[in-house]
């Protein structure tokens, strides 16, 4: 399975001859030549991770996809099929095997709602964990994005949550909000998280991919 990151919080991966679409959002460049899109996961409602334009672009290239994302997703994209995920939930889209977990998203500040999130484990080997710091709790994950920067991140807890998942691999997402030296600081202190069980991390850039 290949594990290609995209700008920002967007990933796609390609196994067999179809593609998983992972939160295409605002900061992310439109998403050209994606073939036999099995599904599109929207991790949480927020523009970061999903806008119109990039769901219709989709859709325009391969109709018919099945959009799915927690309850927050389906209302805020009301003008889309979302089916609705909680976690705990499991689904198989063509040749890629689902799990949920988590539920809410990390809090950025008291006056803010807390919205749905769900983390996505694909094919029991690589996680994504949305906008939270959940951990698949007994998976051995060998390969997880990482968030990188944001409004509710800090970096303590970032380096935390590394430490628990213990992934054999790790590469950044969630970036687009930091400067070059602030993503390349956060990458080095999940670089040492990352080695302190063994594990390698990956400085991938959009359009860099991994092969798990």
């Amino acid at each position: 399975m290949r594990v290609t990151k995209h700008e920002h919080a967007a990933l796609t991966l390609e196994d067999s001859g179809s593609t998983l679409v992972i939160d295409p959002g605002a900061f992310t460049d439109p998403l050209y030549d994606l073939r036999d899109v099995a599904g599109i996961v929207l991790t949480h409602e927020h523009p970061d991770h999903w806008t119109a334009d990039h769901l219709d672009r989709i859709l325009k290239m391969s109709p018919g996809t099945p959009i799915y994302g927690p309850p927050g997703v389906a209302a805020a994209a009301a003008g889309f099929d979302v089916i609705a995920v909680n976690p705990g939930d499991r689904l198989e889209l063509g040749p890629f095997r689902l799990r949920f977990f988590g539920g809410q998203h990390a809090v950025i500040h008291s006056s803010l709602p807390v919205v749905d999130n769900v983390g996505v484990l694909v094919n029991d080997v690589f996680y994504y964990p949305g906008d939270s710091y959940t951990v698949p709790g007994g998976v051995d994950v060998q390969v997880l994005a990482a968030p990188l920067g944001a409004p509710w991140l800090k970096i303590g807890e970032a380096i935390d949550f590394v430490l628990a998942v213990k992934p054999r691999q790790a590469f950044g997402t969630h970036d687009m909000t930091l400067s070059i030296l602030g993503r390349d600081m956060h990458r080095g202190r999940l670089r040492w998280a990352t080695e302190q069980n063994g594990g390698e991390f990956l400085d991938l850039d959009p359009g860099e991919s991994i092969e798990v």
